[in-house]
């Protein structure tokens, strides 16, 4: 049986997964929305012409790299309210909400003043997700999954600048009380392809968690 169909009545209608670079939260999301029927709202970093040379050189481009996923995010946010009318069902990759994460981590002042008034001026007012997923996993884990999956342009991350991202995650999601959140150690797991890690986690949304929740499952043998 379809879980979307066994367990409608409770499961969350809008999830977001989040989680910095290399954990998983894209792959995740998609294998969601294929279990529970939902439609896909996904970051889109290949169209962003910014990104490669950020990671050559992050100083240089952080500013511009950013604003491109500020105004992407943000077209993506207004047509999610738009469609909200017919009440569709949806995963995310992302969470508007920490767009401004990445920002203090990469801007300086004045470049984060700047972005702060776009920001503002955008007026973005998302909906907010029924459940986030916050997959973590350790900086090793993450450069690891990096270097595994050989996107050209990830291969320049520097670990000091992922330890920095994941420490900001960690940070930003131990405040964070704006929907029911989900925190997944996801270090020992494999979340896409293996099937009892994967049924564990499905099992656990289909209860529909409220507040803050910690899964941390026993690791399957593949």
């Amino acid at each position: 049986m379809n879980p979307s169909s066994k367990f409608s009545k409770t499961l969350p209608r809008f999830i977001a997964v989040e989680g910095p670079i290399g954990v998983g939260k894209t792959s995740l999301a998609k294998r969601l929305g294929d279990t529970f029927n939902y439609d896909l709202l996904l970051e889109k970093a290949e169209e962003n012409p910014f990104l490669e040379r950020f990671y050559q050189n992050p100083k240089q481009h952080a500013l511009s790299t950013q604003l491109f996923f500020l105004f992407q995010r943000s077209q993506q946010i207004q047509e999610l309210r738009q469609d909200d009318l017919f009440e569709p069902v949806r995963v995310a990759d992302f969470l508007i909400d920490k767009d401004q994460l990445f920002a203090q981590q990469n801007l300086d002042t004045d470049e984060y003043e700047l972005y702060l008034n776009v920001f503002d001026h955008l007026t973005i007012d998302a909906p907010k997700p029924d459940l986030v997923i916050y997959l973590q996993a350790p900086t090793e884990v993450l450069l690891n999954r990096i270097q595994r999956r050989a996107i050209a342009a990830e291969q320049l991350i520097e670990l000091e600048y992922l330890e920095n991202l994941n420490r900001a995650y960690t940070e930003f999601f131990h405040y964070y009380t704006q929907s029911p959140l989900l925190i997944v150690n996801s270090a020992e797991i494999d979340l896409v392809r293996n099937e009892d890690d994967y049924k564990q986690l499905v099992d656990y949304i289909s209860s529909a968690p409220n507040g803050t929740q910690y899964f941390n499952p026993r690791p399957s043998l593949l």
